[in-house]
C-alpha cells in the first residue's frame, strides 16, 4: 500500500470519524472504501474516449407491422 495524506474540513473529518467508529473500521479503511466506490462509478482512463456501442436488445422481433406504427 501507498501511504498518503489528505486534508479534510473539520466537519467532514468529524462525520467520517463517527461513521468509522459506528462501523468499527479505521478512518483509513473508510477512506479506501469511499474512494473505491467513487472510482467504480467512473470509466477507467483507457475507456474514456473509446468508441461506445449501445447494447443490443433481444426483443423477439417486431410484433406490429412498421406501416401500422403511425396509427
Amino acid at each position: 500500500m501507498i501511504r498518503t495524506q489528505i486534508q479534510l474540513p473539520a466537519q467532514v473529518y468529524a462525520r467520517a470519524r463517527r461513521v468509522a467508529k459506528a462501523k468499527e473500521i479505521s478512518l483509513a479503511e473508510l477512506a479506501r472504501r469511499g474512494i473505491e466506490t467513487i472510482l467504480d462509478q467512473y470509466p477507467t482512463p483507457e475507456l474514456i474516449g473509446a468508441e461506445w456501442t449501445p447494447p443490443r436488445v433481444r426483443s423477439g422481433g417486431v410484433k406490429v407491422p412498421l406501416a401500422r406504427l403511425k396509427d
